[in-house]
């Protein structure tokens, strides 16, 4: 039989088994505490894993279908603002504009032609102009004769038959005047009628000019160059293919990048535009950058999702949205140019620091 274990024995095993069900209770308070950033952990630097590398990538797409006749780029190149990419071909384009130049030249000669003939149809108003007051005058002169002949053949110095000559001379000269007025209301509205032809053909002119334009813009379009500088991405093309206009054929990555890092809206109270922020890059074994809040997006980022969130039902399970960050990068950083569009990073913000609300 076992000998009785003595009061203080059990005494000490009680509080020894105590002590070390406080001190792990302790410690999964602390845990949480620390895992919720509560006091006395409660920090100020608020962070997330919820961050990408942005850039201004712009895609490169022909304006024109045609065949590639020419592709001077490889993939990932570094290319200079205006430099050639691709070229399609542009004989079609070339004969475009040959028939655009031979259509505005036609038009422009019968425009040309217009102004010839409204200066024969002024002189030809001129010329009815003096013919009508000719007539007019010739008018006045057969009627005093007829006057004086009237006169003379009531006394009997003059027989019928000359005034019946007068009478004759003088509605012969009134016939010429009508005649020169009806001339002139002629030449008159023949110069109304080039007039009115004459916007047409300048609008002819206009609409030619506007045809090359529009081919020569073509023509240059067979020429895609690059917009900026920067990287391209993978060349999508190679010469002798088909391209369709619009089609994606390649990238331009721009030197300048920033950060967008999704911050959760409870840890956004004390994030202001301007407040230091630092960078950890996988990519680059972890390697850390600086860099500073440049801007906060207006609004949360499911708002700016193509269907935005109805919670309108009866079932509702309250989710922490994410607002976007913008963070900049602080020149003189080396590792920076290694950075690409797409990275994965670890954006941490001092909110301790002052900056400004944005």
């Amino acid at each position: 039989m076992k000998a009785p274990i003595p009061p203080e024995k059990s005494r000490s095993k009680i509080w020894f088994s105590a002590m070390i069900f406080i001190a792990i209770a302790l410690a999964g308070v602390l845990v949480v505490l620390y895992a919720w950033n509560l006091p006395p952990f409660h920090s100020t630097i608020q962070s997330t894993e919820n961050a990408l590398v942005r850039g201004q990538v712009t895609i490169i797409s022909p304006q024109l279908s045609g065949y590639v006749v020419e592709v001077p780029v490889q993939d990932f190149q570094q290319v200079r603002k205006g430099d050639l990419l691709m070229r399609i071909d542009d004989r079609i384009y070339r004969q475009k504009v040959d028939q655009a130049r031979a259509q505005l030249a036609a038009a422009k000669a019968a425009l040309a032609n217009s102004r010839q003939q409204r200066s024969t149809a002024e002189a030809t108003i001129r010329q009815n102009q003096a013919a009508l007051a000719n007539a007019n005058a010739q008018a006045l002169r057969a009627a005093a004769d007829s006057r004086r002949v009237e006169e003379l053949a009531a006394d009997g110095s003059l027989s019928a038959r000359e005034r019946d000559q007068t009478r004759a001379a003088r509605a012969q000269s009134v016939a010429g005047g009508a005649q020169a007025q009806a001339a002139l209301d002629i030449a008159r509205a023949n110069l109304q009628a080039v007039a009115v032809g004459r916007g047409s053909l300048e609008a002819a002119v206009a609409g030619a000019e506007a045809a090359l334009q529009l081919a020569e813009i073509d023509l240059s379009n067979t020429r895609v160059t690059a917009p900026r500088d920067g990287q391209l991405g993978q060349v999508g093309v190679r010469q002798g293919a088909y391209v369709n206009a619009g089609a994606q054929v390649t990238a331009i990555v721009p030197d300048q990048l920033w950060v967008i890092a999704n911050l959760k809206e409870t840890q956004m109270a004390g994030v202001a535009v301007g407040q230091p922020a630092t960078m950890t890059v996988d990519a680059l074994n972890n390697a850390k950058l600086r860099g500073h809040v440049e801007r906060i997006s207006p609004a949360t980022g499911s708002e700016f999702s193509v269907l935005t969130p109805d919670n309108a039902t009866g079932n509702y399970v309250k989710i922490a949205q994410r607002i976007p960050v913008r963070i900049s990068l602080d020149p003189n950083q080396p590792l920076a140019a290694r950075l690409r569009p797409g990275m994965s990073v670890v954006a941490s913000i001092d909110t301790a620091a002052r900056g400004r609300q944005p």
